[in-house]
């Protein structure tokens, strides 16, 4: 995308999507927005930090069983934290719907066999009879095992007598199976309060469905959720998504929590669970969280360090190429080799991007509101080699230092753009979760120049929702292979 443009904007028509929620404030949050909480969280933060506690504890009955000569604190003390590291990684800590300890059972004495392997390999422990570390494997086992059924006894006890409003969105049909589903089964510790979906409310069968009000505008779905307290939203079907995208924005700035479940309970779902995702069931259906993929905070410290790094270096390398760019530029075009532009960023924040100049508008305005100038034949030869191979925005590498923009993710747009393109486009203001990037996904997709806005949301909200650091090193390096192919930008 570039900096300066001079054909009509691909946006079409300016409109307010339907069924979105009008009252939001600047940069795209709504007025009013709590903090997040998902189905069951006052009991759940609670017991998440007794799971932390019970885990480290179940470690003082194994050293017990082993002889007191060989009671190493420091020994155990290194084998519960690698126990919490290993449960930590294989989700034992983050389900919403209460679970059996019995299914846990499996993934839990794996990850305590290996701390006790590690430790009989790598500690005075060691030279004991197997018998000895094996027995104390096996009351660790026991005392984690019991230990989480009382926390999880209380959890569901906790839910039962106070279950967590929600709002149940999807077709009519499906939304009131989902809800009746819920109402019979009081231990997940959802209640369901309403139904948003765009059919007429047609009356139900009262043996087996629920009398839910039926939420047909953004506004209803609004006035439940304040007066309910609603804390999650369960999207019924993929589809869902994509037609009531608006109102569940609007829902999510409102601090609620987006589960996604399959439509059919009584059919093969197949989607709802990533690589390493942990399966959750509620009343029977497959679910799973809509929460943003923008990284753990582990990541997104990874993600920053590799932009420093990479940015950095690639700085001084190309500051050759720079300085003969420049030089160019300066002989053949005059003064103002550098362009400065305002681009919007991470959660909607301005900030000034950098570029070298291979157009001169004829007024800020067109600066800002005019499009692509790809194919501008008062371009000079060498400014159309400079776009043709991107070296144009190698000084975004210090928007990247900056920490204005990160090395892969959304390009940055205008704000008249981003105005534009989020009222035409219902899924463009979510790009804004995250850094704004040099390349991304849709670029290496050969989406860069005058493309579809449309098609660049999809990928740069499947990237986001998918993020991983290994992505943006396949993405860096896809593009690194791309780098001098005529594309355009």
């Amino acid at each position: 995308m570039t900096a300066e443009s001079t054909v009509a904007s691909p946006a079409g028509p300016q409109r307010v999507p339907e069924g979105a929620f009008s009252d939001s404030a600047p940069g795209g949050r709504a007025a009013g927005r709590r903090t997040p909480a998902g189905w069951g969280a006052r009991p759940r933060a609670a017991s998440q930090a007794v799971l932390w506690l019970v885990d480290g504890a179940a470690v003082l009955p194994a050293a017990l069983a082993v002889p007191a000569a060989h009671r190493y604190p420091l020994v155990f003390a290194l084998l519960a934290l690698g126990v919490l590291g290993l449960n930590h990684r294989a989700s034992l800590y983050g389900a919403s719907v209460v679970p059996g300890v019995l299914d846990e059972l499996p993934a839990l004495c794996a990850r305590i066999a290996v701390g006790w392997a590690a430790v009989v390999a790598l500690s005075p422990l060691g030279s004991l009879p197997m018998t000895v570390p094996a027995a104390a494997f096996a009351v660790h086992c026991l005392a984690a095992c019991v230990a989480r059924a009382v926390v999880h006894g209380y959890r569901c006890r906790v839910l039962r007598r106070r279950p967590s409003p929600a709002l149940v969105v999807g077709p009519l049909t499906a939304a009131r199976g989902v809800a009746a589903a819920l109402l019979r089964h009081p231990e997940c510790g959802v209640r369901p309060v309403g139904l948003v979906a765009d059919g007429p409310e047609v009356p139900g069968d009262t043996d087996d469905e629920p009398g839910l009000p039926v939420l047909a505008t953004a506004q209803d779905a609004r006035r439940a959720l304040i007066q309910n307290g609603v804390e999650a939203v369960l999207v019924v079907g993929a589809a869902t998504r994509v037609e009531q995208a608006a109102v569940l924005r609007g829902l999510a700035g409102y601090g609620c929590v987006l589960w996604e479940l399959a439509e059919d309970a009584d059919t093969p779902s197949y989607g709802l669970r990533g690589r390493h995702e942990r399966a959750e069931l509620l009343a029977g259906f497959s679910c799973r969280s809509l929460e943003p993929g923008s990284g753990r905070r582990g990541g997104r410290v990874g993600k920053r360090v590799l932009d420093v790094v990479l940015s950095g270096t690639l700085l001084v390398l190309a500051a050759p190429v720079l300085l003969v760019c420049a030089l160019a530029l300066r002989v053949m075009d005059g003064p103002g080799v550098v362009f400065r532009q305002e681009r919007i960023g991470k959660d909607g924040r301005p900030f000034i991007m950098l570029k070298f100049r291979t157009h001169r508008p004829a007024s800020a305005h067109e600066a800002a509101t005019r499009w692509s100038v790809a194919n501008d034949q008062g371009m000079s030869r060498f400014c159309h080699f400079l776009r043709r191979t991107s070296l144009d925005e190698l000084l975004q590498l210090w928007n990247v230092c900056r920490g204005d923009m990160s090395l892969v993710g959304p390009r940055p747009e205008r704000p008249y753009f981003v105005a534009k393109f989020s009222q035409a486009h219902p899924g463009y203001p979510a790009r804004h979760r995250m850094r704004s990037g040099i390349t991304g996904l849709a670029q290496i997709h050969g989406l860069r120049g005058d493309t579809s806005i449309e098609d660049r949301c999809r990928y740069d909200n499947a990237y986001i929702d998918n993020w991983s650091l290994w992505q943006d090193v396949c993405i860096l390096l896809r593009t690194a292979a791309q780098f001098v192919r005529p594309t355009g930008s």
